[in-house]
């Protein structure tokens, strides 16, 4: 792979994927990345490691994705994250607790069905941020489902036997817990809320609103028309433009890191521009 590309959107075991971040970094540096940032979803944990382990010449952008209750879901990636600020430990320790909450409502509903779940032992396992990605593994371990995404249609999607809601961040807030703790709140994968043009402008206008600063328009399954089509929105609302794979490891195993579902280029210059604005605190 060309040393000029990027992967601005890569998950780790710090949340639902199942790669640990010292091992992303050498998986990076072996396919000639020239940086990735980690946003594992509502949580900043694997930022550090994979800093520290990050081999010359690649370079590691402490991240996060959070996700958000809009009239639907809608996630907000952050880039150049203060980890240390506290009201975002505070609020993301907040969203940690009621994942619990939700976690063991779920773990209840398996166990009284006979299955063998230790909410407890899940966490050694996996981690502190358990979501839907681990019970649709477990899923597949207890023979129930034939893979993940079969999982999320039969056990864990919305409305299945192992599924409950949890409680979001509104993208008000999102946006400004990333802009106070010094980040970049960017909107993530922006065809995935299957909107028409006019909701997504709305979309895309109210996330301004609140403090956007950029928007995703490279990711993984996107075709070259789509691409174009985010990047005209994105100069119309002088939007910075950002990319990224979505990696999530043996959880989206059809997507691959850098290159996404295969065609997937990101180039480097996103991430200086990003950098740019970063540094001069804009």
């Amino acid at each position: 792979m060309n040393n000029e590309w990027i992967d601005l959107h890569v998950h780790t075991t710090a949340s639902d994927g199942t790669v640990p971040p010292r091992e992303i970094v050498k998986l990076a540096a072996d396919i000639g990345l020239k940086a990735i940032a980690i946003t594992d979803h509502d949580t900043t944990l694997g930022c550090a490691e994979a800093m520290a382990a990050a081999p010359a010449g690649l370079e590691v952008v402490p991240g996060i994705e959070i996700s958000t209750r809009y009239h639907t879901a809608v996630h907000i990636l952050g880039y150049y994250i203060d980890s240390s600020n506290a009201q975002l430990r505070q609020a993301l320790d907040w969203v940690l607790n009621d994942r619990d909450r939700r976690n063991r409502l779920i773990c209840d509903t398996m166990h009284a069905d006979g299955l063998p779940v230790n909410y407890e032992q899940l966490k050694q396992r996996f981690g502190q941020v358990i979501g839907r990605p681990h019970f649709a593994r477990l899923c597949v371990e207890f023979g129930l489902a034939q893979d993940v995404q079969d999982a999320f249609r039969r056990f864990v999607g919305k409305d299945c036997r192992y599924y409950s809601p949890r409680n979001f961040l509104t993208i008000e807030q999102s946006i400004a817990l990333i802009r106070g703790a010094g980040g970049i709140p960017v909107l993530a994968h922006p065809f995935q809320y299957r909107l028409d043009d006019g909701a997504l402008r709305e979309l895309i206008e109210h996330c301004i609103d609140s403090g956007l600063r950029g928007m995703e328009c490279f990711y993984s399954g996107y075709t070259e028309e789509q691409s174009r089509y985010l990047l005209s929105l994105a100069g119309e609302y002088h939007l910075l433009v950002t990319g990224g794979s979505d990696f999530h490891g043996e959880n989206k195993s059809w997507i691959q890191l850098g290159t996404g579902t295969g065609s997937l280029q990101v180039p480097a210059a996103l991430l200086a521009a990003l950098r740019e604005v970063h540094e001069a605190g804009i």
